[in-house]
């Protein structure tokens, strides 16, 4: 092998990646040239910069390419293995196929990456769907926003093939970088201190919402009341709270009673009918939301919607305007940080915990240990509902006035939550972790599409976009059960 180059690998491979890093350099630079001719920057910085940004992107290819994705061939593989004058003499009998075994190495390599390809072409495709239909979309700062976040997606597929522990967590932070850079670049004052609160505000509130849900999953099960619990909680406890006499805790405690009393009936009868787990967990959400819509419509004539005052300890909680020990931020987010915490620390150090992943990986296992699956079946759905009056209450503190259509987001967002983060569906793998780093990914994106202008309905297509191919990521990874 000619020195310079990997030792595990040919000079085709070699010199293939060492013009393709090349490329990529050039045309990252070269983006950022246009874009700074473009923002009237002054020359000499856009001289400096380019340079800057040619010579960092060339080193940072050679050095992690290198490192990550060359892969030894056959002459690679005999020179470890054979002397070095057997070696000597292999290398010299390939030598003159090297222009050869360049074209024939770039089109495996493109077959290797078929799939990275397609799914560039396909954003590539929504990009210009969404260019079309949104007026004034189509600009240089979206174009290299855009540039950037497929190869930040690209380059987690790529290094996905590499990475044996945490993928799922190394593809959604890579996602959510991504989004971050994209978000700064094209949306005005995305970074600031008040779209950064705001954004956390509403990723608690849907982190609480999916943290029930996960603790389903992971049990091989879905839990489609979550919605409409928190639904009735919010115009629950609004109710309540017109009732004189009725102290405030009282009331909240009461809601979260019913809450926890629901995930029982839930629980109760989805392991009876496991079959039909999901139709069951969906019938008693509805069930439950006309139930509540019956009780505090009577006597008025606004069905789902209760109005009054909240008190102001609530709202200051979960209000954009709350405060925590002085500081300008509502406890809702600390409230949401310190249950993921002692979450993601229990499950993994505590009896219960790892008793809830036996049960996921391997039902029959599980019960030879004397695992009551009803137990832990029946007490996942407790907690989801449970966490979804809780949830409710918190959006009651954050609209001021309730409304039974309050949690008709969180049916689609806490599922997509969950699998964006990498919790198998089929039960067993994962964690709350992985969802907190889904919720994230989804709120970033939620925020970064109102702030081009995008409508709802565009939002759901993005979405959509977006699930397919982490979920084929996730997918190709064995189940725990075809590991045991």
């Amino acid at each position: 092998m000619n020195q310079g180059t990997n030792p595990g690998m040919s000079r085709a491979a070699h010199g293939f990646y060492k013009w393709l890093g090349f490329v990529f350099a050039v045309l990252i630079s070269g983006a950022g040239t246009i874009l700074g001719l473009i923002e009237d920057v002054p020359l000499q910085h856009v001289i400096f910069y380019t340079a800057a940004t040619f010579a960092l992107v060339l080193w940072g290819w050679h050095h992690f390419s290198v490192r990550w994705i060359y892969k030894p061939d056959d002459v690679a593989l005999d020179n470890n293995r054979e002397g070095s004058g057997q070696a000597a003499g292999k290398e010299a009998a390939a030598a003159p196929l090297d222009a050869e075994s360049g074209r024939s190495f770039a089109r495996a390599l493109l077959f290797r990456y078929r799939r990275i390809l397609t799914g560039i072409v396909i954003l590539a495709i929504a990009y210009l769907g969404v260019a079309v239909a949104v007026d004034g979309f189509f600009t240089v700062p979206n174009v290299v926003a855009s540039l950037i976040l497929a190869g930040l997606l690209a380059l987690a597929v790529v290094v996905n093939r590499y990475v044996a522990e945490n993928k799922s967590a190394f593809i959604g932070i890579t996602a959510l970088v991504g989004l971050f850079i994209v978000g700064s670049i094209v949306v005005d004052g995305f970074f600031s201190t008040i779209n950064v609160k705001s954004m956390l505000v509403f990723a608690a509130f849907l982190g609480l919402a999916s943290l029930g849900q996960t603790l389903v999953v992971l049990l091989g099960g879905l839990d489609l009341s979550i919605p409409f619990v928190i639904g009735s909680a919010n115009i629950g406890l609004m109710y309540l709270f017109g009732f004189e006499g009725l102290p405030n805790w009282i009331a909240v405690l009461c809601i979260l009673a019913l809450g926890t009393i629901i995930g029982f009936i839930t629980g109760i009868l989805s392991f009876h009918l496991q079959g039909q787990a999901l139709i069951v967990s969906l019938g008693v959400g509805f069930a439950v939301a006309g139930g509540t819509q019956i009780v505090t419509s009577i006597g008025t004539r606004y069905a789902g919607n209760v109005h009054g005052a909240v008190p102001g300890w609530l709202t200051n909680i979960a209000a954009m305007n709350g405060s925590t020990f002085g500081l300008n931020f509502p406890p809702v987010i600390l409230i949401w940080l310190a249950v993921s915490v002692l979450l993601i620390v229990a499950m993994r150090n505590t009896v219960y915990g790892r008793a809830l992943y036996a049960l996921g990986g391997s039902r029959t296992a599980a019960r030879r240990l004397r695992i009551s699956e009803r137990r832990y079946w029946v007490g996942v759905y407790m907690i989801s509902g449970f966490i979804a009056a809780l949830t409710g209450e918190l959006l009651l503190g954050w609209s001021g006035s309730g409304f039974i259509g309050v949690g008709d987001p969180y049916l689609f967002t806490t599922l997509a939550a969950v699998v964006i983060g990498g919790t198998s569906l089929l039960g067993g793998w994962g964690g709350y972790g992985y969802t907190v780093i889904g919720v994230l990914v989804l709120q970033v994106l939620t925020s970064f599409l109102v702030g081009i202008g995008l409508d709802y309905e565009g939002q759901q297509f993005i979405f959509g976009l977006l699930i397919i191919p982490l979920v084929a990521l996730y997918a190709r990874s064995p189940h725990i059960r075809s590991q045991i």
